[in-house]
């Protein structure tokens, strides 16, 4: 009996020994067996070398094991002992052992004399190598990361993988042999036939959940195989091995598992069939059964129900009676309409895979139970339709009344608004229930005739099996078209009562909006006129700011005459609506005396203004022309002082109003920085006339040295002159000796001639 992983899972994990897939140069298995300083179980590395040689096919057995013995943390006599156990559990099978030894190692001559004493006795090799140098004997991508090879190896995942697939041999080995014996029972006919209905029959396991299992556990063997012939290429020097992994065919069995999943999908996929002609051949009989039980109902008791039903009612109360009782009928109709949508389905998969004998007798109950159920859904259709259409007609109806009567009412009742805002409410509102009324009288309009159409567009055979007279239907007829005109003229003396009163409102709306917007311009003139005492104080530090604050100066005014005359205008405008409503205002008396008010107040101060920026402008012009020329006479002096003074003088005076009330610009802070503006302009003044006089006097002591210069440079040169007179008169003079000399020599030398 093979071992099983679970008999032994806690020795099983301690890793006594394991195969980590790779493989000699004779391509065979390498056997590791990694020993630690802790006292090891012989018994318990028995068992697992015992479970693991159970794992590899006779043919891999057959290619001899390479056993490593890592001894590098365990004694001499326990590596004696593991290695003498292997003739016992594997003598066939070891072609060679390999002894891993410590750096600090045993005494050379005991171990070697020892194994080579008991080498034709154990029938194998045994040779005594260190870690670096066993890849002499096994190639480095073979050995695993403990030898300082390549080949991965997980133990822990390794014997998970170990569980799984022997779980799954055995439950698919016991559900191949539950399989077999119930394929094989239906066919030799030993099984009764009531008995298939049943789920007597049932296999231990569930299939699908079995063949998932496999699947998974083969699809991680290949993935592994995969990744293993790519990771553990060829052996050492340059030749190329083949490639191994620990969930190679001979270590996992991938062959059967493959083998145990075709056989289970097989015997499974008989299963199957065997159970779905069970289940067909049961629901055959039942389906005929129901299909004439649905059948006679509908023709019968259900018909019945809906020829009594032909009423619409006169009001919406009545129309949701006739709701309730439709509902009842529905409801009980609901019932074998389920039935037949279930046994609609089953017909369909029957059919789909139905035999021909089986499949004319589906076709006819299906055809039979199909033209019942869709003549009777019609037949509640069209009546549910009528009925809903009716509702709507009848709820409609009631909400345009109660529209109509609440427009009526507000037409009827005074218009006496406070405001404008609430004129331009009340005209909304109004404006809304018109358009309310409108959209409700059109939507009466489309429901009565949907409803028309509904009535109107009945089945032939649902109406010659109506067993009532012709005269309901063309009463509810003439009452729909009755219900119709009369809403229409209703809404028609609205409608002429809200022209009369829209006239009114609107007119009133320009009349407060006239009103509030003269009170607006009376607002915006005095916040000018208190913008212009409180901010416009400045007079500019040169004459072209002065000029500049001027420009700005004429256009506020501009603003402030334009705002004036706005009101005027509006004011104007609310007295011809006065008059044509006949009405009088509360508010716009007193609104033209404070509009003429407030201007003629921003008239005083804006003249004030002008008249100080027009000083300002002439005191800077005089003062900029003093302090820029170098000749300045005494009259500008004097007129630049006593602008200068006006100009200050003028700053300390209030502005008069036409009441007799006063108002200064700014704040005396804001007035005296002006005042000192000019003050230091005054002072500027003064210094260049203080330096004009002290150039002038300057001027004249320089003069005068200048010309006592001029006397003594006069009184050198003319002797300088005299001098070069006196010098030229003595070279003439010794010119003339010269020359008189030279004639009385020619005349000497004439007489000796």
């Amino acid at each position: 009996m093979t071992m099983e992983a679970t008999t032994i899972l806690p020795v099983l994990k301690k890793k006594l020994a394991f195969l980590s897939g790779g493989k000699d140069r004779r391509s065979g298995l390498i056997l590791t067996i990694p020993l630690n300083s802790d006292q090891t179980s012989m018994e318990e590395l028995s068992a697992t070398l015992d479970y693991l040689l159970s794992i590899p096919s006779e043919k891999c057995k057959a290619r001899g094991f390479t056993v490593i013995v890592d001894g590098r943390k365990s004694q001499w006599n326990i590596v004696k002992t593991v290695v003498l156990m292997l003739q016992n559990v594997i003598p066939a099978e070891v072609s060679l052992v390999c002894v891993v030894k410590p750096d600090e190692f045993w005494d050379k001559k005991v171990t070697h004399f020892c194994f080579w004493k008991e080498k034709d006795r154990l029938g194998f090799e045994v040779i005594l190598v260190s870690a670096n140098k066993l890849t002499r004997y096994i190639e480095p991508c073979q050995l695993t990361d403990d030898f300082g090879g390549s080949l991965e190896y997980d133990h822990n995942d390794w014997l998970n993988k170990r569980l799984v697939f022997e779980k799954f041999t055995k439950e698919s080995t016991s559900l191949l042999d539950e399989l077999s014996i119930i394929n094989d029972s239906d066919k030799s006919g030993s099984v009764d036939k009531d008995k298939y209905a049943d789920c007597a029959l049932l296999p231990s396991f569930d299939p699908e959940t079995v063949l998932q299992t496999g699947h998974e556990l083969l699809s991680e063997l290949q993935q592994r195989r995969f990744n293993g012939s790519e990771g553990g290429g060829g052996g050492g020097g340059g030749q190329a091995g083949p490639a191994w992994c620990p969930m190679e065919e001979e270590l996992l069995a991938q062959p059967q598992v493959m083998k145990l999943l075709d056989s289970l999908r097989e015997q499974y996929t008989r299963y199957q069939e065997l159970c779905r002609q069970r289940n067909k051949r049961t629901q055959l009989d039942e389906i005929h059964a129901k299909v004439m039980q649905v059948v006679t109902w509908l023709q019968g008791p259900g018909s019945e129900l809906l020829k009594t039903q032909q009423a619409i009612g006169d009001s919406m109360r009545a129309a949701q009676t006739l709701q309730q009782k439709h509902e009842e009928i529905e409801s009980q109709h609901s019932e074998w309409f389920a039935v037949y949508v279930e046994l609609n389905q089953q017909i369909a998969a029957l059919l789909s895979a139905g035999e021909e004998e089986e499949v004319a007798e589906l076709k006819a109950l299906q055809q039979q139970l199909s033209d019942v159920c869709y003549r009777q859904a019609s037949q509640l259709e069209t009546r549910q339709n009528v009925l809903q259409a009716a509702q709507c007609f009848h709820s409609t109806t009631q909400e345009l009344s109660q529209q109509l009567d609440s427009l009526l009412g507000m037409l009827c009742a005074d218009v006496a608004p406070a405001d404008g805002a609430s004129i331009q409410q009340n005209l909304k509102l109004l404006e809304e229930k018109l358009q309310t009324v409108e959209a409700g009288l059109t939507s009466l309009r489309q429901k009565g005739g949907l409803l028309l159409e509904q009535m109107c567009s009945q089945p032939s055979w649902s109406l010659e099996e109506t067993e009532s007279p012709a005269g309901e239907q063309q009463d509810n007829v003439q009452h729909i078209q009755a219900v119709m005109e009369e809403m229409q003229l209703r809404k028609q003396r609205c409608e002429d009562m809200v022209d009369v009163r829209r006239l009114k409102m609107l007119q009133m709306v320009q009349l407060f909006k006239c009103e509030e917007d003269a009170l607006q311009a009376v607002e915006w003139l005095s916040e000018l006129l208190d913008a212009l005492l409180k901010t416009h104080v400045r007079l500019g530090d040169d004459a072209q700011e002065t000029r500049t604050m001027m420009d700005k100066h004429r256009k506020f005014v501009d603003v402030a005459q334009s705002t004036y005359d706005y009101g005027r205008q509006l004011l104007q405008a609310t007295v011809v609506l006065c008059q044509s409503l006949r009405c009088t205002t509360r508010s716009s008396g007193d609104t033209l005396p404070r509009l003429n008010r407030v201007w003629k107040q921003f008239s005083v101060s804006a003249d004030e203004r002008q008249q100080r920026l027009e000083l300002a402008l002439n005191f800077h012009t005089s003062a900029e022309r003093v302090l820029q020329h170098e000749h300045v006479d005494v009259e500008t002096l004097n007129e630049v002082d006593s602008s200068g003074k006006i100009l200050l003088d003028r700053l300390t005076l209030p502005v008069i109003f036409p009441d007799g009330s006063e108002q200064f610009f700014g704040s005396p802070s804001e007035t005296a920085a002006a005042a000192e503006g000019v003050r230091e302009r005054l002072l500027l003044v003064e210094e260049r006339q203080l330096h004009l006089q002290e150039v002038t006097l300057h001027n004249g002591e320089d003069k005068e040295e200048e010309e006592e210069v001029e006397v003594l440079n006069g009184q050198e040169g003319r002797l300088d002159v005299i001098g070069e007179e006196m010098s030229e008169k003595e070279e003439q003079d010794e010119e003339k000796e010269e020359a008189g000399r030279q004639d009385e020599d020619s005349g000497r030398a004439t007489q000796d001639c």
